[in-house]
């Protein structure tokens, strides 16, 4: 059974009412590997909607990601103003696996309308929180001699550095593997060169990462530390 077939059943097993459903993810990107599951957004009228699940069809590993018309766009909404939004790629590049009543067609075509436009524009305020993170992080990670603190602080300057990286570069962000793809089109090489340079700072030496940090960070407005500061919530 391949992964179309697969879908289909799936749906139809646990919601044969279904209005409307979209396979997405890797297995229909072309980044595809030997761990893939199957990323299955479902349109339903009403309840048990909204919720996700995980589940094992055949041998297909599945994630089901199901809605109503309404939850969709409240839960796009939300994700739009952070970024980052599985949802919408889910149904800007899926596959649409069936549509009773033209849903599907519509949220197919608001999605990549919506991805094409690029999110948000990101805020002074919140580059600004990122460059005071990572600030702290260099300095701990400068400062320490155990190896086992140099270890999680150095993941931690990776993931922030590339998520730093996509919002000046105005790009959706991602987690996991999806922040490397979105880097590479974003930042090309730098994924590279942060890789280099965790694997440097694991052999003891820390200054390889910090030079390619410092010159991301130099994107945005450099290291801040003195003068930063947030109100509290009362």
């Amino acid at each position: 059974m391949d992964e179309i077939e697969a879908a289909r059943a799936v749906v139809d097993e646990h919601h044969p009412d279904a209005r409307a459903a979209f396979l997405g993810g890797s297995v229909v990107t072309g980044c595809r590997t030997a761990t893939s599951d199957l990323d299955i957004v479902v349109l339903l009228r009403g309840a048990p909607a909204p919720y996700r699940a995980s589940l094992q069809y055949a041998e297909w590993p599945v994630e089901m990601f199901v809605h109503t018309e309404a939850t969709w766009h409240s839960y796009v909404e939300r994700e739009l103003h952070e970024r980052r939004s599985p949802l919408l790629w889910m149904c800007a590049q899926g596959l649409l696996l069936f549509d009773t009543d033209g849903l599907g067609a519509h949220l197919a075509a608001q999605a990549r309308e919506l991805t094409s436009a690029g999110p948000p524009a990101v805020s002074a305020e919140e580059i600004d929180d990122r460059r005071y993170a990572i600030t702290d992080l260099l300095d701990d990670l400068v400062g320490s001699d155990d190896q086992s603190e140099r270890l999680f602080i150095a993941n931690e300057l990776v993931r922030r550095t590339g998520e730093l990286a996509l919002a000046v570069g105005g790009s959706w962000g991602g987690g996991g593997k999806w922040l490397a793809r979105r880097l590479e089109t974003t930042a090309p090489g730098l994924s590279t060169r942060l890789h280099h340079g965790l694997a440097e700072v694991l052999g003891g030496r820390v200054q390889p990462l910090v030079a390619v940090v410092d010159e991301v960070i130099e994107q945005a407005g450099g290291r801040l530390w003195v003068g930063y500061r947030r109100p509290g919530t009362p």
